[in-house]
């Protein structure tokens, strides 16, 4: 599409006095299915046609919000297009194995997924970085973990592309504010920053705001395509959702009400507190398994609850071992989740890891939603004040049943893993009333 060859014309400039690519960084937002991932292949393949003039055979890597996410679309996006190549038959061979997927073409350059943890990409020698879908990541590990496997090399380049973010995002955010100021001032930085994204002010209905900021629009996407998607959202009282995805805006809000009022919430925040007790812990996952949050509850000296997030981080490969670590330390109870909730499809392999789960039932988990919301209002939970967490208490929504409500990841505005964590580790405490404050160890 133009777009895509608007970018790369721009983003692959060479300098002609060094040879070398003229920026080290790449940044890209851009709405919904505009084919922001489709145009990393032919930037892969671009580096391995002309690797001798990149100092040799080119190491790329791709990555998204978790390892698995990264292999289905390396896999999808990328070798399937591969395949479909009439240009490209015989220049290249897949390894599919488990763990070590990577393309790799005629002049030995490669090009593989891998996960977006600290240590990935650590001690390894870096051309290319792409990371996907950096709204869902929480800071700058992957970055951080890239950029000094490329400082040897004479033209990397890191690759950053993304639709807007959510409060949560503040990665992407900084990114994107930075992106801003150097173009508007015109300042050479050896950043190539590129933006598509409706006006705050504009129609979110209006044809023309969507053909401002779609460039794939007349392309690969149809007006009445669009059309019918912001009809949904207004019936369904999304409309930030929809400016998110389709007009790459960023919102406080996603949807819906604040359960848990920010007054109440800020009053119970204590940065002092510390549990007492014997803790209970509870685990659960985002959607799509983009990360896990791991929580406990425990009773303060004082008698009041202590709630606290214990980790958040992209990803699951991590959890099982964090939660042995934990447990045989801390506790004698087991691990509470939801099994309706998507931390139910990593609990068969928790188990097998000799984590000891406890599933919790519906009219539990329904209880322990309105219970939290009980202990706030009434000031008798205490919590540190960790920004993950209060921005997951701020994004939180409900789903109504039919003499209840529950927290439900669909609606909600913030990664909602870490409320739904602290929910269920203070309803897995109540469950067990042999653990008081009577038990006084400090943790």
């Amino acid at each position: 599409m133009p777009w895509q060859q608007g970018v790369a014309d721009v983003a692959l400039e060479v300098d002609p006095v060094t040879g070398r690519f003229v920026y080290r960084e790449v940044w890209l937002t851009i709405p919904r299915q505009s084919g922001k991932t489709t145009l990393i292949l032919p930037v892969a393949v671009l580096r391995s046609k002309i690797s001798k003039h990149l100092g040799g055979r080119q190491e790329m890597l791709y990555a998204a919000q978790t390892r698995n996410d990264a292999r289905k679309k390396w896999e999808k996006a990328f070798v399937e297009d591969l395949a479909a190549s009439r240009a490209m038959r015989g220049k290249y061979r897949v390894r599919l194995s488990n763990g070590s997927e990577h393309v790799r073409f005629i002049d030995g350059s490669t090009f593989g997924p891998i996960a977006t943890t600290e240590k990935a990409g650590h001690g390894e020698t870096l051309d290319l970085g792409a990371l996907d879908e950096v709204f869902a990541q929480v800071d700058d590990r992957v970055e951080q973990a890239w950029r000094p496997a490329m400082i040897t090399r004479p033209s990397p380049q890191f690759w950053g592309v993304s639709t807007a973010g959510n409060e949560t995002s503040v990665y992407l955010l900084s990114k994107v504010k930075a992106g801003r100021k150097v173009a508007e001032a015109g300042v050479d930085t050896g950043v190539a920053y590129f933006e598509w994204a409706a006006d705050p002010d504009a129609d979110p209905g209006d044809p023309a705001t969507w053909w401002s900021c779609m460039p794939a629009l007349g392309h690969t996407v149809t007006q009445d395509v669009i059309a019918a998607e912001y009809l949904s959202a207004l019936a369904a009282g999304n409309l930030n959702l929809f400016r998110r995805a389709y007009l790459n805006q960023w919102v406080d809000r996603d949807v819906g009400e604040q359960v848990i009022p920010e007054p109440s919430w800020l009053a119970c925040r204590d940065e002092e507190s510390e549990l007492v007790g014997e803790p209970a812990f509870a685990i659960e996952v985002s959607p799509s398994s983009a990360s896990a949050a791991i929580a406990c509850a425990g009773y303060r000296a004082d008698g009041l609850l202590h709630l606290e997030v214990i980790e958040d981080r992209p990803g699951t490969e991590w959890l099982a071992d964090r939660l042995l670590e934990i447990t045989r330390r801390w506790t004698s109870l087991p691990v509470k989740y939801n099994p309706a909730g998507p931390a139910g499809a990593l609990v068969a392999d928790l188990e097998a890891a000799g984590v000891v789960m406890e599933a919790a039932g519906s009219r539990e988990v329904a209880q322990a939603c309105g219970g939290l919301f009980n202990d706030v209002v009434t000031l008798k939970a205490r919590h540190i004040g960790q920004p993950n967490l209060d921005a997951s208490v701020a994004g939180g929504r409900k789903r109504d049943l039919v003499d209840a409500w529950v927290w439900t990841h669909k609606a909600s505005a913030s990664n909602s893993a870490p409320l739904i964590a602290v929910t269920l580790a203070r309803a897995q405490l109540l469950a067990h009333p042999q653990i008081t404050s009577a038990n006084v160890y400090v943790v």
